[in-house]
């Protein structure tokens, strides 16, 4: 979370802000994400009121005595100017940094007397242990009345998930207030205990007043992500390595439109791909590089980063955007692409050549599984049916044996 954001400029933007005020001096829409090391931090976030100007977060090793809480390490947060005149609240952030990995923790944040309640988690293993994550495309429209059983069903099905990818469009309008404020209820404490992967969608930018397409006003103050990519694109292209896979998190709208983005991250993808120490890579973002419709293109993905893709043996691709499902690769061979959606807006499928599994007008989410020489993916409907399954088995030096398991 960036503080300078929050001042000037942001004043002034033109907001659609509907409801759902902080509640009170209480903390509200906490939220926990992935550092670039989950082994040993872990990223939190909350907002209160504009009349809290000093809030604070508390740690220690979670316990079932509850006299340890006294116990518990504080430490301060950092905190944003007031929001916008239309929205008085401050949004305040901590990084849990020197933890232990594959250790249980418990957290807590506020000031004075009003405090949330405690929260627990696991730090990532120093080592490839197998882990699980979960994967959700596009939440989008009707995110609290339809989305929320599509993620709760995620977590009761993965409650130790290492994290959740959030493929873009996490909002229709990334500026509507009300629209947030269902994201956060519909995921409720779910999004406090297992770290989120954030990409941005298309639905995640406005064009502001100089007719440029920006990113949400509300995305890096209510978001804390790694800030180790490229120059102007913080916490929105991004990597994280956790047990053995390095996830990358790319910016695909600003690829699409901008050419400066393009070039930053196509020679920091590269970069990041040819030192990367894991076994396994997985990359997201909202564009396809294969779309699911023939009216859709996207271009720049699929001539300039799809190569990358391949020269450097990346085994999922994981996308949203076009509100369907499809699962293949393109000629046998390479990265396995998928599009998947969770919430409830839908798209008919246009049947094409790399498609091996395809769907539409189901809510879905996934549910992959990490092992030192395996990739376990199983993607459900929001009623619990398995409908897609497959193995990803790594050899070494060749393409990874892929093998359906429906």
């Amino acid at each position: 979370m960036n503080q300078s954001l929050i001042s000037g400029w942001l004043i002034a933007t033109c907001f659609t802000f509907q409801l759902s005020h902080a509640q009170s001096l209480r903390p509200d829409r906490i939220v926990m994400n992935v550092t670039a090391d989950p082994s040993h931090s872990t990223a939190i976030t909350w907002r209160t009121e504009k009349t809290v100007t000093v809030s604070y977060a508390e740690l220690m090793p979670a316990s079932a005595d509850p006299r340890t809480t006294v116990k518990a390490t504080r430490f301060t947060a950092a905190t944003t100017e007031p929001f916008a005149d239309s929205l008085p609240i401050r949004y305040h952030s901590y990084i849990f940094k020197d933890l232990q990995p594959n250790t249980l923790y418990a957290y807590r944040v506020g000031q004075d007397n009003q405090w949330s309640e405690w929260f627990q988690f696991r730090t990532a293993a120093a080592t490839n242990d197998p882990f699980s994550f979960i994967y959700l495309g596009d939440a989008q429209a009707n995110i609290l009345s339809s989305w929320s059983q599509t993620i709760r069903k995620a977590y009761t099905m993965a409650p130790d998930a290492r994290l959740i990818i959030h493929a873009g469009d996490l909002v229709n309008r990334g500026n509507n207030n009300n629209e947030w404020q269902q994201w956060f209820e519909a995921g409720g404490f779910i999004h406090s205990v297992i770290p989120g992967l954030m990409t941005t969608g298309n639905h995640e930018f406005y064009e502001n007043a100089q007719g440029v397409d920006v990113v949400s006003a509300f995305w890096r103050p209510q978001f804390t992500l790694p800030e180790n990519g490229p120059e102007g694109l913080e916490e929105t292209c991004y990597y994280s390595d956790v047990q053995g896979m390095r996830f990358i998190s790319l910016n695909s709208n600003e690829i699409e439109i901008s050419d400066a983005a393009f070039a930053s991250q196509k020679a920091w993808l590269e970069n990041v791909l040819k030192h990367n120490p894991n076994k396994w890579t997985c990359i997201t973002f909202h564009h396809p590089v294969l779309s699911t419709k023939k009216t859709r293109d996207n271009q720049r993905l699929r001539e300039d980063f799809k190569p990358l893709f391949e020269k450097y043996k990346v085994d999922l691709i994981l996308q949203g955007h076009d509100h369907t499902y499809a699962r293949g690769r393109d000629g046998n061979k390479g990265p396995v692409y998928v599009v998947s959606v969770s919430g409830p807006k839908m798209s008919d499928i246009d049947p094409q050549p790399w498609m091996v599994k395809t769907g539409s007008y189901n809510q879905l989410f996934q549910i992959i599984t990490v092992h030192p020489q395996k990739i376990a993916y199983r993607s459900y409907t929001a009623t619990g049916e398995l409908f897609d399954a497959f193995d990803l088995e790594k050899k070494a030096g060749g393409e990874n044996l892929l093998k359906s398991k429906m």
